[in-house]
């Protein structure tokens, strides 16, 4: 890869991640349409390659990474929560249980061709209190990420057990990332 990665992304987590990572980068908004519906890793890797898609259409010969992050619970897909009543919604269903966050990660090459993967790690809450999730409401944190909470946040406190990447869980697998990075070097 010899051009600077463009993220398709403006989540600040994913610009941490990859900063943290050490990988140069700059940031263009994606503007595409997302599924909301079916199995979780089609769901993830359809709208990261959108997203991925979107930029390289206006950036052709440039490097595009496109992610989307999605928590899979009980045959339901839970993207962004639209309001209080469905934050509300998600953190009572992943109550005490395990569930599953899954990325979707496509990078498009500097010939427009794809290079995809998707991550999976299992994310288990502890009870929480109706009092406790009025008050994790409350605080904003929920909206704008997937299932309604952030790990690396005040959730936090609330998840005691996870089985594969903590990265993929805050909404980039950097692992992931590095794979399909090194496949095109």
């Amino acid at each position: 890869m010899n051009n600077e990665l463009i993220l398709a992304s403006e989540s600040p987590r994913r610009r941490e991640l990859l900063t943290q990572a050490g990988i140069a980068f700059t940031v263009m908004s994606a503007h595409a349409p997302e599924i909301k519906e079916g199995e979780p890793e089609e769901v993830a890797l359809h709208n990261a390659v959108a997203k991925a898609s979107a930029v390289a259409a206006l950036c052709p010969g440039k490097p595009v990474l496109g992610a989307d992050t999605i928590v899979y619970l009980d045959g339901h897909v839970f993207g962004k929560p639209a309001d209080e009543a469905d934050a509300r919604a998600m953190l009572s269903a992943l109550n005490g249980r395990w569930h599953q966050v899954y990325t979707g990660v496509a990078l498009i090459d500097e010939q427009g061709q794809a290079h995809t993967a998707c991550t999976m790690t299992d994310v288990h809450f502890v009870e929480m209190t109706d009092a406790e999730i009025s008050a994790y409401i409350a605080t904003k944190e929920p909206f704008g990420k997937a299932g309604a909470y952030a790990i690396q946040g005040r959730a936090g406190a609330y998840i005691d057990r996870i089985e594969g990447s903590f990265s993929n869980v805050i909404g980039l697998p950097l692992t992931t990332v590095r794979e399909l990075i090194h496949q095109l070097n």
